[in-house]
């Protein structure tokens, strides 16, 4: 908690994730594998442009099409096809229905979501919390990055490893979750950088 209040005091509130609707914060979950937002964003502006950005029309479009549509995202024909395998998955277990996915309960619906093929824990979780509304702790580069160089983690750590490693020492609250995510992805990308951090100054220098 300290960490995260030290941040927060530093960023202030980040109002992650964005998009307009759970479909909208889902679709981004995929199409923000292995790219920057600013990608997925013209990706997901293309979709809205031509009234594409719901279940039943994303749906009904072929493959390839799909994959024109987002090809500012990258890997566009791997992400088309994740994305019709988890709107093929809301459409068999759910039978389409949105809401329902979206309000059922973990870890069921967790564990059913990482047995679509291209959804990993991070796109798993990603769409469980923001989308979801469901408290699920978000782990990424940046997470393992940050916690790794303040010697909270070993470096081998892995993805349940870290994600308990939040879960286990705050209350258990979406909004917490979010904020907490979204700063600890701000600070990665202004600071905590992969090649050349700039420690001196950072929020986290006293820790």
């Amino acid at each position: 908690m300290a960490i995260y209040e030290a941040l927060l005091a530093h960023f202030g509130p980040q109002h992650w994730w964005p998009g307009d609707s759970p479909f909208e914060i889902m679709v981004g979950a995929v199409l923000t594998q292995n790219t920057n937002w600013q990608n997925v964003a013209a990706a997901i502006s293309n979709l809205k442009e031509e009234g594409l950005l719901s279940f039943v029309a994303l749906e009904s479009l072929p493959p390839e099409v799909l994959a024109e549509k987002i090809r500012p995202s990258g890997y566009y024909r791997l992400k088309a096809g994740r994305l019709q395998s988890l709107l093929a998955f809301i459409r068999a277990e759910y039978d389409g229905e949105l809401d329902a996915f979206l309000g059922d309960r973990l870890p069921g619906v967790r564990e059913k979501l990482l047995a679509v093929k291209g959804i990993g824990p991070e796109t798993a979780d990603s769409i469980l919390l923001y989308a979801a509304e469901k408290p699920v702790f978000v782990v990424d580069a940046y997470t393992h990055r940050i916690l790794a160089r303040h010697g909270l983690i070993f470096e081998e750590a892995g993805y349940h490893d870290i994600q308990e490693q939040f879960t286990s020492g705050l209350p258990e609250d979406v909004p917490l979750y979010n904020e907490y995510h979204a700063l600890l992805v701000r600070l990665g990308k202004e600071r905590c950088r992969k090649g050349a951090p700039l420690c001196a100054g950072c929020p986290l220098e006293h820790f």
